[in-house]
């Protein structure tokens, strides 16, 4: 079963990466990560972490919540460890 799964995810990343711009897929990615406890999407990270929206964040809070993506249960944007602060800058 996990071979047929993985194959699905295959199938289908040639066919986004086929159909969509790569600025396509980091948007629909971006507005669909888990950035936090029961938080999804860049929107949503904006308002409840720095409380503004996507388009005013500034680079540094955006380079925060890019340097929680690979693991956002551990890594926070709002209180950033001295390790997301370096990935940040």
């Amino acid at each position: 079963m996990n071979g047929l799964r993985k194959a699905l995810e295959a199938f289908v990343t040639v066919l986004l990466e086929t159909l969509w711009s790569k600025r396509r897929i980091l948007e629909v990615y971006v507005n669909t990560a888990q950035m936090g406890p029961r938080i999804f999407g860049v929107g949503a990270a904006a308002r409840i972490f720095f409380g503004t929206t996507p388009d005013r964040l500034t680079k540094r809070q955006a380079a925060l919540l890019a340097a929680v993506l690979p693991n956002p249960h551990r890594f926070s944007a709002a209180k950033p460890s001295p390790y997301v602060k370096k990935r940040a800058a």
